[in-house]
């Protein structure tokens, strides 16, 4: 509390008062319900979850909402609300393999068992300004042309098969990723039955929780991934970047990237068999790296993976390419880079702790700085009289031994 601000508790009251008036703006204008940031922001909800580490729409939307579009203080926000949930049990592994596939790429392969599906992307966008998006409440031709494509099929199907069972567009797609997640195999898995890959294996460890316990070095994969999986993605983004600039000796290739919906599994305590729980929304990425090998050995290539909450597309890209960096020590090959230090990638990663401490900043620290301010005023008024005391030295040496004009002509 800013104890030694003038007003006090009531100053603070006012600037949360003024908070929300800047988070609702205009009256005149409707508030944003968190259906429209749930349905119309999917990007943002899914950072939030992500980076927050609780999947819950709604939630993540309320959250956006309450810090006007801030996604740091959102994620802020839906951590500290974690912390008040009960744990109930653990769910088990996910089986992404099965995945009812949205999008689905490779960079190493051009035909693909299953084949490649590009889903929704900016990949292939102009990056321009789409102004018809400024007229409320149309919908976008794309969408209207595949909403008619689709009754067209179904009333062509109802005509031809009569007394068959008419289903909506949605329903449509549900069928059509589910039958679609059964063909799809793991683009990495075929080059491991080539023996091309290096194979991961399990350490039969109970998996360490690093919201209950904390971090310690060095660290395990496990703890990595986690860290990397709640980290900022623009630091990860950034790190990722400067492995493929030299700083880290990473060669990737996006061995597989895809996002879809996968089923969640619980096993209570009450019951001996496991219960299905709901389906989630992830983004999945598999980097195929640079290969090691040795005289016992023969050559294959490593990986790095990443997975995150929703459509997290570009933060899973640069958590692959992180992991596989800090397996530097793994493999026996050099630590040289930022990328490679798995303290100042883990202990810096986390948004909320980054923000909190340099926000920190911002509070009164009127004791230090005066301290400070003495400090460097007597430095300098000390200074200032070695400088005044040598130059009134210098000036009596100067005097001293000045030879007055009158004497030498006499000599």
């Amino acid at each position: 509390m800013y104890v030694a601000v003038k007003g006090g508790e009531t100053a603070i009251e006012n600037a949360h008062r003024l908070l929300d008036q800047k988070r609702r703006g205009a009256t005149d204008v409707p508030p944003l319900s968190l259906t429209q940031i749930a349905q119309q922001m999917p990007l943002a909800v899914a950072r939030v979850m992500s980076e927050g580490s609780l999947y819950d729409r709604e939630l993540a939307a309320l959250a956006i909402k309450q810090s006007a579009g801030d996604l740091l203080e959102a994620i802020f926000l839906l951590r500290a609300y974690r912390t008040t949930l009960s744990r109930y049990c653990v769910s088990r592994p996910l089986h992404t393999e099965s995945m009812q596939v949205e999008r689905r790429i490779s960079a190493t392969y051009k035909d693909l068992p299953g084949g490649q599906l590009l889903g929704p992307t900016f990949d292939y966008t102009h990056r321009l300004l789409d102004f018809t998006l400024q007229a409320e409440g149309e919908q976008p031709q794309a969408l209207q042309r595949t909403q008619a494509g689709v009754d067209g099929a179904a009333d062509a199907q109802q005509a031809t098969l009569p007394g068959a069972m008419h289903l909506d567009a949605d329903a449509q797609a549900d069928a059509a990723m589910q039958e679609a997640g059964q063909h799809f195999p793991r683009v990495l898995g075929l080059l491991a039955q080539e023996g091309l890959m290096r194979e991961e294996t399990d350490s039969a460890q109970p998996v360490p929780d690093i919201t209950r316990e904390p971090l310690d070095f060095p660290s395990n994969r496990m703890q990595r991934l986690q860290a990397l999986a709640r980290g900022d993605e623009g630091f990860l983004l950034a790190l990722g970047y400067s492995t493929q600039r030299g700083y880290g000796r990473n060669h990737p290739f996006a061995g597989e990237i895809r996002i879809g919906f996968t089923e969640v599994w619980l096993e209570p305590e009450e019951l001996d068999f496991a219960v299905p729980a709901g389906d989630i929304e992830v983004t999945e990425c598999e980097m195929v790296n640079q290969f090691v090998g040795s005289k016992d050995q023969p050559a294959q290539f490593t990986r790095g993976y990443g997975l995150a909450f929703g459509y997290n597309e570009r933060k899973v890209m640069g958590m692959a390419l992180v992991d596989r960096a800090l397996r530097a020590a793994e493999y026996d090959e050099e630590i040289t880079s930022p990328a490679q230090q798995e303290e100042f990638v883990l202990m810096h990663c986390d948004n909320v702790e980054a923000a909190g401490f340099v926000s920190h900043l911002k509070l009164p620290h009127y004791v230090d700085f005066q301290a400070e301010l003495e400090l460097i005023r007597k430095m300098r008024k000390r200074d200032a009289q070695a400088e005044l005391d040598q130059q009134q030295q210098q000036q009596q040496e100067t005097e001293a031994g000045r030879v007055p004009p009158q004497k030498e002509k006499r000599a």
